[in-house]
């Protein structure tokens, strides 16, 4: 089913167009990531497809059985109305009923909800009501009768998530779902479910993200605005990168030819007397064709990050034996720790568990009921917090950052004016002078980090730095921070920029366990699952010994127990061909078991590049599976051992 149609589509701010002259069409099932720089029209255009703007020039069709549902960056909420009202907005009867149901469970009504079981069963709302408890379960949506203008900005975020995958999950057949940055705010798990559950709904999708692998998890196209252009790109991240760059390769070479041509039409144009013929004019006229051609800028600009770091000395910072809780809720418990220079480390663990009072801690902003925090001389804290800019209004970008310093230090002994940096950051003179308020939210972000590196810091406390940030910027942020000499401690939901990035992670396990593992995010998924197969293999094996069933023939030299398989006490005689496959999974097993050991010791190292490092995960993933499946087969066989 075709959904939507756009043809000749144009949208200018002021005299510079976002878009100029582009189509495009959506179909039914089709799954789009829209990318560009921040500026460039991403979220207008999908207010555009909303009907909440309209274009300049040009011409959309939406079909009339489809309908449009956009999850915004910045939610919009009746203020005065509560949590439930606000995600059962719609005035239908099962939807009233599942509200009703809703508070009822919140409140524990025993008599409400008695009633409301047989109007839940008239109106065969038990299915819908399901997924709509495992919506706001997921993405841990409570205290429903809390007013909206109470919540933080991450359970906005989330209330608004909810309602809308509880709108489009609601008698809408053909329903096409826009999320712009649907991943901020989000813990890891969330975003893993939501990958899930996106790709199991049939949805069609065209979503803004800056999570490259949410991404390439559930988009199969990649469509970018450029130059008032669009491209687009069949395929994922890395296929979209590569083919990028040979369009752009192309480009210039065709640029280049047009040079060539125009240096040869423009002596022709000097020569030519004023009278001419029509067949002179008609090559005059191509002559401003070549000139328009030649003089394309193919501008791969790109944000540059150039910095005096402040000197680290020996001394970075010590902690011993360090205590904090909040009320009854503990954070560190006997934590200890020595900084190490040039060290990456992030950190991990569910909201609420202390990530943001241990950085506080660091910096002194917080103080540790107890232990010690020796700081070094030398540090200098470079702190990118989620609070993001202190708006201050009436102020113009430059005079903003005029207020940290007027010029700025080079690491090549030069320096820089406040208007120069800024140039650096993508701030063109023009937008030097826009006023704080008037700024995208990824401008923003840009200017904070910006003012960050004005201090010149030697250990930099990210704070998910990557929220509101286009891609491009991201990209050169995280090489950057390779080349940085000093600490960094990130927090961030980004799994690709923490992959990218840390060495180690401190994981907040929570009751002020805090564990320090070897490696990135993905190796740590990798041992999270691994130890939670053989825990539950543990728990399988000790619920059939507490029962009294034989489980030698099923342990004997092995420490992994599958869950799946039947203890007989009965044994059968093997044939040959089972004997040849016991033998083999013998000698394979032990087999994928060193490889496995070998990839994990070369990805602890810490040395690899990130391209090779994610070839090795996958094949870990991949070592797992069949060593599952080896063992699920070796321990059957083995039953029949005599």
């Amino acid at each position: 089913m075709h959904y939507v149609s756009a043809e000749g589509l144009t949208k200018s701010y002021g005299i510079n167009p976002l878009f100029k002259n582009i189509s495009f069409h959506i179909n039914e099932g089709d799954k789009i990531a829209l990318i560009a720089r921040n500026g460039v029209g991403k979220s207008t255009l999908l207010r555009i497809l909303n009907g909440d703007e309209t274009p300049d020039e040009g011409k959309l069709f939406i079909h009339k059985d489809v309908t449009v549902a956009l999850f915004e960056q910045d939610p919009h909420f009746d203020e005065n109305k509560t949590v439930l009202e606000n995600i059962f907005h719609t005035n239908h009867p099962v939807m009233n009923v599942i509200r009703e149901y809703e508070l009822a469970s919140e409140s524990e009504d025993g008599e409400a909800l008695v009633e409301l079981f047989g109007k839940m069963d008239d109106l065969n709302a038990w299915d819908f009501e399901v997924k709509v408890k495992q919506i706001l379960t997921k993405l841990n949506v409570h205290h429903l009768t809390q007013a909206v203008s109470d919540l933080s900005g991450g359970q906005r975020k989330r209330v608004a998530l909810a309602k809308t995958l509880i709108d489009i999950g609601f008698d809408h057949k053909h329903t096409l779902l826009m999320m712009d940055e649907p991943t901020n705010h989000l813990d890891v798990e969330m975003i893993e479910w939501l990958e899930n559950y996106l790709n199991q709904e049939n949805v069609t999708l065209l979503l803004v993200t800056h999570d490259r692998y949410f991404l390439d998890a559930v988009s199969e196209e990649i469509w970018e605005l450029e130059r008032e252009n669009m491209y687009v790109y069949r395929g994922d991240y890395e296929n979209y990168m590569e083919k990028k760059a040979a369009r752009i390769e192309s480009e210039l070479a065709s640029i280049d030819k047009a040079k060539n041509e125009y240096r040869k039409e423009l002596e022709w144009m000097r020569k030519q007397p004023k009278a001419r013929t029509t067949k002179s004019k008609s090559r005059q006229d191509n002559f401003y064709e070549v000139e328009a051609r030649a003089k394309q800028k193919i501008e791969d600009v790109q944000l540059q990050l150039q910095m005096k770091m402040s000197r680290l000395g020996g001394k970075i910072i010590e902690m011993k034996k360090v205590y904090k809780s909040y009320g009854d809720l503990p954070i560190l418990k006997g934590f200890d720790y020595n900084f190490s220079k040039g060290e990456r480390i992030g950190i991990i663990g569910k909201n609420g568990v202390g990530k943001s009072t241990f950085m506080n801690m660091l910096q002194r902003i917080e103080p540790a009921d107890s232990g010690k925090i020796n700081i070094g001389d030398t540090v200098v804290f470079g702190n990118f917090s989620q609070a993001g800019l202190v708006i201050k209004e009436n102020m113009r970008v430059i005079e903003y950052v005029k207020t940290f310093a007027e010029n700025f230090p080079l690491a090549n002994g030069g320096s820089l004016s406040a208007s120069q940096f800024l140039e650096l950051f993508l701030f063109t003179p023009d937008k030097q002078y826009t006023y704080l308020n008037s700024l995208s939210g990824g401008e923003k972000k840009r200017l904070q980090l910006l003012t960050v590196l004005f201090t010149n810091p030697n250990f930099l406390i990210l704070d998910e730095p990557t929220n509101d940030l286009d891609l491009p910027t991201l990209a050169v942020l995280e090489k950057f921070l390779d080349e940085y000499q000093g600490c960094v401690l990130i927090v961030s939901h980004d799994r690709y920029f923490m992959d990218r990035l840390v060495d180690h992670l401190f994981v907040f396990e929570g009751e002020g366990e805090v564990r320090d593992f070897p490696g990135n995010y993905t190796q740590y998924r990798i041992w999270l699952k691994e130890n939670e197969k053989k825990d539950n293999k543990w728990d399988v094996l000790e619920e059939r010994k507490s029962k009294g069933e034989t489980t030698e023939a099923a342990v004997v030299n092995r420490d992994v127990v599958s869950s799946q398989s039947s203890v007989v006490s009965s044994k059968k005689k093997m044939s040959f061909k089972e004997k040849r496959e016991f033998e083999l999974l013998e000698k394979e097993m032990p087999e994928l078991e060193s490889e496995k050991k070998s990839i994990t010791d070369k990805m602890a190292t810490g040395n690899l590049p990130f391209e090779e490092l994610q070839k090795m995960s996958e094949r870990i993933i991949v070592i797992e599976q069949l060593l599952g499946e080896k063992e699920l087969r070796w321990l059957e066989l083995s039953e029949m051992v005599g």
